[in-house]
């Protein structure tokens, strides 16, 4: 059945979702698809954030650090985050990048694969994973005279062997949108003594999300990309329960030690994910992060993941079926896995040929997805993708971004988008 746009507006007026909407600002004339990049900002942050600076900052000066709680910062913020993704209170917490808290979780894994399997030699990952996840794992295998192999979502299974000391993945890639049953794959990899190493940077927020569940052995994520914490907003970084005392993570900081403020020349490791710490909080940052994470929480009487999970299916569904339906004369393959079960809360467009052009055609609409270069291959061609965040996007956003789409590819206008790029370029 094709749906109206009208249609449309009365699914929105049906979600019992849409009053969550309102804790963002959204510009207006924009349809913003592009939070799997960069979430919107929460309304809360800016007030938030002003007394954070004003008042404790401006006023408390260092007594905020006891007064204010700057100094449990981490562990409070990280205790919410845990709610969306299945850690226990105390098992995460909030710190640094996640290339940093991913050096920190792999160099982790590699001492316990040493102690238990010396032999092994290989960190295995998916040839798609996100770069910096690669090029970290790359330095890690080169300090530790191991091998970073590369495989495929289809592959997998076969390269999982005994000579793998580590599985690094990210649960929904980030190119197309692809979802690994993180529990399905867990099992396997300790079916053979391999640990694992969770990339949650698509997944928290995004889709429900088990790590203890799952039995996974480490898990690192940023937050601000589905968290809305704001651009280069901390990351988080959690170990289980069975792991988190064992070894000093490599980044031993005052901040990680079991009483930072003995100021000790002797570094003792806090216990459990604590010594995952380092440095200082960034307390502007995690203050902003933290409304971000309150914007999700803000969801769970009305459900909570499971809910938002849910019309995120429906917003990726309706995307799908609009494209191939007002798109069919145009070669745009959907990339993006069609069972449920495999797609993450966004749709990537295969567009071999201009696909920088039409991106940008379609933001000069008011539409903002992004666009990702491939390689040139069939494997990984170059694609436009589109996030669905469904705390604010709706479903007549999903109806008026396909009617961009299609206008901007019947029309051609994404040729003067191109003469603009190569112009600029020159």
């Amino acid at each position: 059945m094709t749906l109206t746009r009208q249609d449309c507006l009365a699914l929105d007026a049906a979600d019992p979702l849409a009053p969550l909407r309102a804790q963002f600002q959204l510009p207006e004339g924009v349809n913003y698809l592009d939070g799997n990049s960069l979430g919107v900002l929460p309304r809360s942050t800016g007030q938030r954030v002003a007394e954070v600076i004003q008042q404790e900052w401006g006023e408390g000066l260092i007594r905020s650090w006891n007064s204010a709680g700057w100094i449990t910062l981490p562990q409070r913020v990280g205790d919410k985050v845990g709610r969306l993704v299945g850690a226990q209170p105390g098992e995460l917490v909030v710190a640094d990048s996640t290339s940093i808290n991913l050096y920190k979780v792999l160099s982790a894994a590699l001492s316990i694969a040493r102690v238990n399997h010396p032999e092994r030699k290989v960190i295995l990952s998916e040839r798609s994973n996100f770069p910096t996840d690669l090029y970290i794992a790359q330095s890690l295998a080169a300090q530790h005279g191991m091998t970073l192999k590369l495989t495929t979502a289809e592959q997998l299974a076969q390269d999982l062997s005994q000579d793998v000391a580590v599985l690094m993945l990210t649960h929904v890639n980030y190119r197309s949108g692809r979802m690994f049953d993180m529990a399905s794959v867990t099992a396997q990899a300790h079916a053979v003594g391999t640990l694992t190493v969770w990339d949650l940077a698509h997944s928290a927020g995004a889709v429900p999300v088990d790590l203890n569940g799952a039995q996974a052995d480490f898990a690192i994520g940023c937050g601000y990309k589905y968290l809305n914490g704001g651009p280069g907003a901390p990351a988080f970084v959690w170990a289980h329960a069975r792991h988190a005392d064992r070894f000093w993570q490599p980044l031993s900081g005052w901040m990680g030690h079991a009483h930072p403020f003995t100021f000790d020349t002797q570094y003792a490791p806090a216990a459990g994910i604590s010594r995952y710490l380092c440095g200082t909080p960034a307390v502007l940052a995690m203050s902003a992060l933290e409304c971000g994470v309150d914007t999700l929480l803000a969801a769970e009487p009305l459900g909570g993941m499971a809910a938002l999970r849910a019309k995120s299916l429906q917003l990726t569904d309706l995307f799908i079926a609009q494209v191939r339906e007002r798109c069919a004369g145009h070669a745009l393959p959907v990339a993006t896995p069609p069972a449920h079960s495999e797609r993450g809360s966004q749709v990537s467009l295969a567009c071999p040929e201009h696909g920088y052009a039409v991106m940008q055609a379609l933001i000069a609409r008011g539409v903002i997805g992004d666009f990702r270069a491939g390689d040139g291959t069939a494997a990984e061609p170059d694609l436009l993708r589109f996030g669905f965040t469904p705390l604010y996007v709706r479903f007549v956003d999903v109806y008026d971004a396909v009617t961009a789409l299609a206008t901007v590819l019947d029309s051609g206008e994404w040729r003067e988008a191109r003469f603009n790029q190569k112009a600029a370029v020159t």
